[in-house]
């Protein structure tokens, strides 16, 4: 199996995260990405937080996984940022159902987590490569996101390659750089057989996106 796109799914998250998100000066992100999970169907749903980040990423995802039936996993480094994730999404539990919280640095925190079909790491946080090499993807494949990706030597495109930081056998079949806030690097992961190995990529087809702020169009491949 692989991952499928459901325009229809997507469409659906995509219009409860704006209206969801609305209060938020900077939500096109958590749009994006409400849209990108629940159009793969994503049943995994992952997130490395870390203390001082926005929470509204968080809510699109959360909103993301009620309407693809998964569980949606928020990965923090201590107590200190469980609490303030925790009390954040609080005032927004009306609209993003109860979050599913894992504290511990990143081999311990992603141990447990395994079919990863969807996972989104901020650049701010020191461990967020870590985070990446230690995740468990998905059979069917994965979608990987890259937040804040200009704060990396302040350059876009500096000495990181997503090869450099996933586990060993991982098959990248695409990548994208959206300048989209501090800027937004995506991977997709290809499926895998059980002994590892990939199987032929399925045919990409072009996601569009408009920032609800500013009404910028975005255009990419998934």
């Amino acid at each position: 199996m692989k991952l499928v796109w459901s325009p229809e799914t997507a469409s659906e998250a995509y219009i409860d995260t704006v209206k969801s998100c609305k209060s938020f000066k900077e939500s096109s992100i958590a749009e994006l990405l409400s849209t990108m999970a629940a159009g793969w169907n994503a049943k995994l749903i992952v997130q490395a937080w870390f203390h001082g980040a926005p929470i509204v990423t968080s809510i699109g995802l959360a909103i993301a996984a009620r309407h693809t039936r998964g569980r949606y996993v928020c990965v923090v480094p201590d107590e200190q940022s469980r609490q303030k994730y925790m009390n954040a999404m609080k005032e927004h539990d009306e609209v993003a159902p109860p979050p599913e919280v894992v504290v511990g640095e990143a081999e311990a925190a992603m141990a447990g987590l395994v079919g990863v079909d969807f996972l989104v790491v901020d650049c701010k946080r020191g461990d967020f490569d870590r985070v990446l090499s230690f995740a468990k993807l998905g059979q069917r494949g994965a979608v990987l996101a890259c937040m804040n990706s200009n704060t990396r030597d302040g350059n876009a495109v500096s000495g990181f390659r997503w090869h450099g930081v996933l586990e060993r056998g991982a098959r990248v079949v695409r990548t994208v750089f959206l300048p989209v806030e501090k800027g937004l690097d995506i991977a997709h992961v290809g499926s895998t057989t059980i002994g590892g190995s990939g199987r032929k990529a399925h045919r990409s087809r072009w996601i569009r996106h408009i920032d609800a702020q500013s009404g910028e169009e975005h255009v990419f491949r998934g």
